[in-house]
């Protein structure tokens, strides 16, 4: 991750400082079983709290690979999931007014169980199954607030209707 502060010229012709986060793409997966979705939460640091959401990430440092292989190994990572099909729902990008990193969206399904292989900094996630409604009721009252989890509902739902 970078920062960086470009100089640029607005249309009236007055100069600015523009603050850009420079950060690589990551996939996010929705892993679905009996008409419900299993989440990971952990704690985040810069909001102090712990939090819900669909398990995403990028490759480590000196690690490439297609989206598709980035997500299958997100969700063995976070859950010890291995998904007999992912599906790419789209490409979406996160918090543009700051950054260009873009995320794929991959629903996963026909699960197998296994152990997760989580990274050091994971050492606190855990993982639930909760049942259809109940995401959607954790939405409506706030307790889901990760904005790619809320996209990727909303692409997986535009889809499914």
């Amino acid at each position: 991750m970078t920062l960086r502060e470009d100089q640029i010229e607005l249309a009236d012709g007055s100069r600015g400082v523009y603050a850009v986060v420079d950060k690589p793409d990551f996939a996010l997966v929705i892993p679905f079983e009996n008409d419900g979705f299993h989440l990971v939460e952990e704690y985040r640091y810069p909001l102090g709290g712990r939090y819900w959401q669909f398990p995403q990430g990028t490759f480590g440092e000196g690690r490439t690979g297609t989206p598709e292989e980035l997500a299958a190994a997100e969700l063995g990572e976070e859950t010890g999931f291995t998904a007999g099909r992912l599906q790419c729902l789209g490409y979406l990008h996160c918090a543009h007014g700051v950054t260009g990193q873009g995320f794929h969206v991959f629903l996963a399904t026909d699960l197998t169980p296994g152990e997760p292989r989580r990274e050091v900094t994971e050492q606190d996630m855990r993982a639930q199954w909760f049942p259809r409604g109940e995401v959607e009721r954790m939405i409506r009252d706030g307790v889901i607030t990760d904005d790619s989890t809320l996209a990727a509902y909303l692409l997986l739902s535009m889809r499914e209707s």
